[in-house]
């Protein structure tokens, strides 16, 4: 157990599945207090706080939330103050797939600005304003760690993924001015980038079976990441470890974008 995180707070959005559910049990096996959002599955959540709380004996609250309504994070974190009584870590982690975001995925001449809006929303638009929200809190402790997920589909063409990739870019030229602004309450400010990653939104893809064959192909380590690679990276940025670490976007692909 990593004793600098005992005791303190992560806040992450979206944290039934995935890259989520694996960072939550991350953090709560250092010792974290977690709370985390998810959108529909109450049951899945309740189970996975108990499940928490069980093996590490920290403490687990889940919260449902759009994150479609991301100026809702105000009143978030007020339920949030209620039931912990700091804030260290937060990250940006809930995304959208399947009808919320027809327009768009898909092809260029495809793409509708309500799917590209919603994506935006998910992706940009929540970062800001859950990281507004979790900053004033870091800052009447000394400090904190924000992150947001991205990808590396800004970076490398992955077909059908212009909208996402050119949200996923935003985001992390707003980590830049994030960071730039908040380092002098003691906050960092950084994102972890994933090459594709073995999870529900990527199977949700027409072409999953494609891309997971060919990012296994490309990477040099001759498989396609898993949730833990992100997890584990996310962990190391909010850690003392990663004290001068700041405004900065950590990929971690298994080598894909170099090939």
């Amino acid at each position: 157990m990593n004793d600098f995180m005992k005791g303190k707070t992560l806040v992450i959005s979206g944290g039934t599945k995935g890259i989520g559910k694996e960072c939550v049990y991350k953090f709560a096996s250092n010792g974290v207090n977690v709370a985390f959002t998810y959108n529909s599955n109450a049951q899945i959540a309740e189970d996975i706080c108990k499940d928490v709380e069980e093996k590490f004996g920290v403490k687990c609250k889940a919260y449902a939330f759009n994150i479609l309504e991301p100026e809702k994070y105000k009143e978030l974190f007020l339920e949030i103050d209620k039931d912990f009584d700091r804030i260290d870590f937060f990250i940006s982690n809930a995304m959208i797939y399947g009808r919320a975001v027809v327009g768009g995925y898909g092809k260029f001449m495809k793409l509708k600005p309500r799917g590209l809006n919603n994506i935006y929303t998910a992706t940009v638009n929540a970062f800001v304003c859950g990281a507004q929200q979790a900053a004033k809190r870091m800052e009447k402790i000394g400090g904190g760690s924000i992150l947001s997920l991205s990808s590396t589909g800004n970076l490398v063409y992955i077909e059908n993924y212009a909208g996402h990739g050119t949200n996923k870019a935003a985001v992390e030229a707003m980590v830049r001015y994030a960071a730039t602004e908040l380092g002098s309450m003691g906050i960092r400010v950084n994102a972890v980038s994933g090459g594709p990653i073995d999870t529900d939104a990527l199977k949700a893809f027409t072409n999953y079976e494609e891309v997971k064959a060919k990012t296994a192909e490309y990477s040099p380590l001759n498989r396609i990441g898993q949730p833990q690679d992100l997890a584990q990276s996310c962990f190391f940025l909010c850690t003392q470890d990663a004290s001068w670490i700041t405004g900065h976007t950590l990929i971690v692909d298994g080598g894909t974008t170099f090939k």
